[in-house]
């Protein structure tokens, strides 16, 4: 869930940039999604018409960490991504499944720990269905990356599911784990391709500027001597819990993104920034972003581009995801 306080709009549009076309041998066609699966307790739950109401609302925030779990969504969420079929794709707060062990069986009806037994698969792995690996953040269950086995394989990873695994670099004094998760996919056309997932701390208090500064810097400065997004061609994904076009005058965060994506710089915006972009969270800013050193493309936001189609019927996501159309 983010908490982004409504502050004034920034002056002055940062727009999707370019750099040099990648070259002939790189991927082409890929479809790249960053989805903050998470809820918002309220969102719209004045009545439970569709099963999810104020009560179970209430229930998500207190047994599900507002995750994604209600299973109606699930079954929603799984439709959407058979028939856009990602190569790779990042969550960010997503329910993981093996924490049914600890929701009473009051709270489960519903849920996804309705039928929930020990060694069923991850909600990640139920929406994405067969035919993709899934790997997580250290020590973060809810932070994952999926990659469609057919596009390549995570290196290392061995198996479907592979938790605790992604690359990290845990801050401190910003929670446990590792809101960074790095994963070098080795493709099936030939060489690699790393994905960085993010997921910045919310908030607008200086010391959560401060982590995602420090989030931002081990992404494109320092991570393990080198940058996270150090590879052969690098996606970096996720939820800022920042907007880096409007938010640049007041946010050290915004600056620190900024100074490394954007007109001229090494990475370029693949979703749109600026003050006067479509907002896709909250209904003022843009939150949820991909970037790339290696591609051109566009992304759409479902629910939130004109004429598309949201992920689900029910009011139930606070964050509209990203589907980038890269080569």
């Amino acid at each position: 869930m983010t908490r982004l306080g409504l502050l004034p709009l920034a002056l002055g549009a940062l727009t999707a940039c370019g750099s040099e076309e990648p070259p002939a041998s790189d991927p082409t066609g890929i479809v790249v999604v960053t989805f903050n699966t998470g809820t918002t307790p309220g969102l719209g739950h004045d009545s439970s018409d569709d099963g999810y109401g104020a009560a179970e609302a209430t229930l998500s925030d207190l047994h599900y960490g507002n995750g994604l779990a209600w299973r109606a969504v699930v079954d929603d969420t799984r439709n959407y991504l058979a028939q856009l079929a990602p190569d790779v794709i990042g969550f960010q707060e997503i329910f993981h499944s093996d924490d049914c062990a600890a929701v009473p069986d009051a709270a489960r009806p519903g849920f996804v720990c309705e039928s929930w037994q020990p060694g069923d698969p991850t909600v990640a792995q139920t929406i994405l269905g067969q035919g993709y690996q899934v790997a997580c953040h250290q020590g973060k269950a809810d932070k994952c990356i999926g990659v469609k086995t057919s596009f390549g394989r995570l290196a290392g990873c061995e198996q479907d599911l592979c938790l605790d695994f992604l690359d990290g670099k845990p801050i401190t004094g910003c929670g446990g784990g590792s809101r960074v998760g790095r994963g070098v996919i080795e493709l099936a056309a030939g060489g690699t391709l790393t994905v960085v997932n993010l997921h910045g701390n919310s908030g607008l208090k200086l010391s959560d500027t401060e982590c995602r500064v420090a989030l931002f810097a081990a992404v494109f400065e320092d991570f393990d001597g080198q940058p996270a997004a150090s590879g052969e061609r690098n996606v970096v994904l996720g939820d800022l819990n920042t907007d880096p076009g409007r938010n640049h005058t007041f946010d050290a965060s915004a600056v620190k993104w900024n100074e490394h994506v954007g007109p001229g710089k090494a990475f370029r915006m693949h979703t749109a920034v600026g003050p006067d972009v479509l907002p896709t969270y909250a209904g003022n800013f843009n939150i949820d972003h991909v970037a790339s050193d290696a591609f051109s493309g566009t992304c759409v936001h479902p629910g939130a581009t004109p004429g598309s189609t949201p992920v689900s019927p029910i009011v139930y996501f606070d964050h509209k995801p990203a589907v980038c159309r890269l080569r």
